[in-house]
């Protein structure tokens, strides 16, 4: 499945569950619109972790990196491909 497909999954499932998957844009401000709070991003870091297999404490967890599904999906994208680039900032 598309990992942007997937993303987009978990956000409505987890935060919009109104609205169709197809429906929330890339480029939407999870934040600024109120989607996902502190505590969410804590949640949706976990979940990439899980679902990734991705070592989040060795990445960038800057918040711009999740802030719109465009973000969260370049964020998995260079955490997958290039594993030995990652960086605690």
């Amino acid at each position: 499945m598309d990992i942007t497909l997937q993303i987009k999954e978990f956000v409505v499932t987890e935060y919009l569950p109104d609205t169709p998957p197809d429906e929330l844009e890339a480029d939407y401000d999870l934040f600024r619109n109120g989607v996902i709070s502190s505590l969410g991003l804590l949640k949706l870091i976990g979940w990439i972790k899980d679902r990734f297999d991705i070592p989040v404490d060795e990445l960038d967890i800057a918040p711009e990196n999740f802030r719109t599904v465009a973000a969260i999906r370049e964020f998995v994208g260079t955490a997958l491909s290039a594993p030995a680039e990652r960086t605690l900032k």
